[in-house]
């Protein structure tokens, strides 16, 4: 009985070790977010999401105090690996006060969907950056497939995926060319008092824009894309390009009652938030979902943690060999410079 319980014990300790192969957490030690934990989870293949996000957590935990968990899909060999379905840690969410994804294309396992599925069923808030909007490509799957981002089946209110049913918005297409043109995000007059933009004044984004509609009975478009020839502030407006909603909120709803507060934006890529005033608006964001208004105050301190070098956006453009382990510390530059030897 000894030894059962001995293997048992084991098994427990190896089965929890793998799955923590997927995440670190930095855990703050004062500011207003003590007590409150966020889940990020980051796979997407083009824009870096894997940077990005991380980099926000080390803001999040460092400056104010929040227990932030970031959690990577991996290779076989247990090195991130952007766009992958291998995933594991969502557990975690059953404890998280907001959850933040960087998602593309995803199929993830069925029993992270279930902890997913989940944490939405009890109304958590949600951030949506970029690809999120298309973030899961599961037809296949006969139990998740209502969260593909094309889904049009018997479900009628998941028309569209998790995209639309939970963000407003589901993949449209591109709307500008990365690496070409930029874009200036404009102020929706009527809600620069909006707590999101406390101390943001013009955000310049470096990936190029997406075309969306966003919908919600509750919708406020925050801020709008002008599309510029350029990759500068000062570079010319597209004229032949309207402005498109980029930053948006909402609240989503479940078919069980439950209802949550969602923030999203169609940028975020990693060389975005090099911009101040963009990593404001995200950390400000971060701060609403929580239902922590009152403690956004324009000059929040957004100074990033940790050298942040970020990659140049583009497809199998990441850091190979890199593991989560690598990030651990809080003064470990964002992606490491210098990459691991891989398996051949």
């Amino acid at each position: 009985m000894k030894n059962l319980v001995l293997l048992i014990t084991i098994l427990g300790f190896t089965l929890g070790n793998a799955q923590n192969k997927h995440s670190i957490t930095y855990k703050g030690s004062t500011g207003p977010g003590l007590g409150k934990k966020i889940v990020f989870i980051a796979s997407d293949h083009e824009y870096r999401g894997e940077e990005t996000l991380p980099a926000l957590a080390r803001i999040l935990a460092e400056h104010h105090g929040f227990e932030c968990t970031v959690i990577w899909a991996l290779d076989a060999d247990g090195n991130i690996h952007p766009g992958s379905s291998n995933i594991a840690g969502f557990e975690a969410l059953k404890e998280a006060d907001l959850m933040v994804m960087f998602v593309r294309f995803a199929d993830f396992p069925d029993t992270q969907m279930q902890h997913l599925n989940d944490y939405l069923e009890r109304g958590g808030p949600v951030i949506g950056l970029r690809t999120s909007t298309h973030a899961f490509k599961n037809k296949e799957n006969q139990t998740w497939n209502h969260y593909d981002f094309q889904y049009k089946g018997d479900k009628t209110t998941w028309k569209g995926g998790f995209g639309e049913r939970i963000l407003g918005e589901t993949w449209v297409g591109h709307y500008g060319k990365n690496h070409e043109q930029s874009s200036l995000l404009i102020l929706e007059e009527s809600q620069k008092a909006h707590p999101i933009l406390s101390g943001v004044t013009q955000p310049w984004v470096q990936c190029g824009g997406y075309r969306a509609w966003p919908i919600g009975p509750d919708l406020e478009v925050l801020a709008l894309g002008r599309i510029l020839n350029g990759m500068t502030p000062e570079s010319p407006k597209d004229t032949s390009k309207r402005e498109m909603p980029v930053v948006w909120t909402r609240t989503y709803s479940m078919d069980n009652g439950a209802k949550g507060k969602v923030f999203t934006t169609t940028h975020g890529a990693s060389e975005d938030i090099l911009n101040d005033d963009f990593r404001r608006l995200l950390i400000n964001a971060h701060f609403w979902a929580l239902g922590m208004e009152k403690a956004i105050k324009p000059n929040l301190n957004i100074d990033f943690v940790g050298p942040y070098t970020p990659s140049k956006f583009s497809f199998d453009g990441y850091k190979k060999g890199i593991k989560p382990e690598d990030l651990q510390d809080l003064k470990s530059p964002i992606m490491p410079l210098k990459q691991k030897a891989t398996k051949e």
